[in-house]
């Protein structure tokens, strides 16, 4: 919206300029009684000329967001130095080469020169922000974030819930940040045919009120749009993009997109890594007592299941569903999307624990 305005302002300028012009060359004729008409048509259509020649060279720009107020001032600084300094290489090409422009016509062309290179210097920085860097003084048009780097939260994080509780045990300081179009895929998801994806989009806009309500975390919809990034594009590639954008960390449960985001050297938090964090630990060789629920992959194998969830592959357990036996503890596998836990039933250790 900042570039159209300033476009719809270079336009009334422009035609502010010429009318101008124009006005002030038929009163400077009706006192001389000269006939100059060539003179008002010449900077009529010049003037028309050179400002759809701007517009259309900042059409072929290619486009990115606009954030910053500060680059129209220091575009419109460095646009008028650049006018001084072209309007003195206009003095001397038209005094060499005898182009004719005088007085008005002069002033004229001077001025509509001026408001192009500075319109041009306004779009260029406005569309190169994040990449304009000077030495002395360092300056730099990209989005900053002051303080502790704010959590930017992933659909599949809210809808999961274990955030909010998270939340209420202090463990996180920083701000959350839900952007827009994250809330859009929740309430599109809220809003499905299908009644699980429905009830999963409601259940993740109950997780997000109940986290803004809560006084010990600040949760806050972010309006910005990711830089670089088509509007159509996936929500993964928009969330990385906001997240290195405004130097932020992504929280998530998504085992691909935390691959994704640390590729694009983007700091991801995964709620499950933190859940497998605080289960407890189990050493090769330690007992435990486990309920055969069913039979594995493999032959004589059983699968049980710890309280917390975990997964307990055991040798020899096939025959043993539905009791709850002993088993010694082989080996464990924990990654981000869980863990697992290797054990083998042993006849020595004992038989069934706690009857069936």
């Amino acid at each position: 919206m900042l570039l159209h305005f300033i476009r719809f302002i270079f336009i009334l300028v422009i035609a502010a300029a010429i009318f101008v012009s124009i006005t002030s060359d038929m009163q400077e004729m009706e006192n001389t009684g000269d006939v100059g008409h060539n003179d008002i048509r010449m900077i009529f259509v010049g003037g028309i000329t050179l400002a759809v020649l701007v517009l259309f060279v900042d059409w072929l720009v290619p486009k990115q967001s606009l954030s910053a107020f500060a680059g129209v001032f220091f575009g419109l600084l460095v646009g008028i130095f650049f006018s001084w300094a072209l309007s003195m290489v206009l003095d001397m090409v038209n005094s060499v080469f005898k182009l004719g422009l005088v007085d008005n016509s002069l002033q004229l062309t001077k001025w509509i020169m001026g408001i192009c290179v500075c319109y041009l210097v306004i779009s260029f920085i406005m569309r190169t922000k994040d990449d304009v860097r000077f030495i002395i003084p360092y300056v730099e048009f990209s989005r900053q974030t002051k303080g502790i780097r704010p959590l930017v939260l992933d659909t599949s994080v809210i809808i999961d819930g274990r955030i909010a509780d998270l939340c209420q045990s202090k463990i996180f300081d920083s701000p959350f940040i839900v952007p827009r179009f994250v809330l859009n895929e929740l309430q599109l998801i809220a809003d499905s045919a299908d009644k699980l994806k429905r009830t999963r989009g409601r259940r993740g806009l109950d997780i997000l009120g109940k986290m803004q309500s809560n006084t010990l975390v600040e949760v806050s919809i972010d309006d910005t749009p990711p830089p670089e990034v088509d509007k159509h594009a996936l929500v993964d590639h928009k969330l990385v993009a906001f997240t290195k954008d405004c130097n932020g960390k992504l929280v998530t449960n998504d085992y691909n997109l935390s691959k994704v985001a640390q590729v694009r050297k983007v700091d991801v938090i995964n709620i499950n890594d933190i859940a497998n964090a605080l289960k407890s630990v189990v050493l090769p060789g330690e007992k435990m007592v486990i309920r055969v629920i069913k039979a594995g992959e493999e032959a004589q194998q059983g699968i049980g299941y710890l309280e917390d969830g975990t997964m307990v592959v055991i040798e020899d357990g096939k025959g043993r569903i539905g009791e709850k036996i002993q088993i010694a503890v082989t080996s464990a596998l924990q990654t981000s999307a869980g863990r697992m836990i290797f054990g083998k039933f042993d006849k020595a250790l004992g038989g069934a624990k706690n009857g069936r």
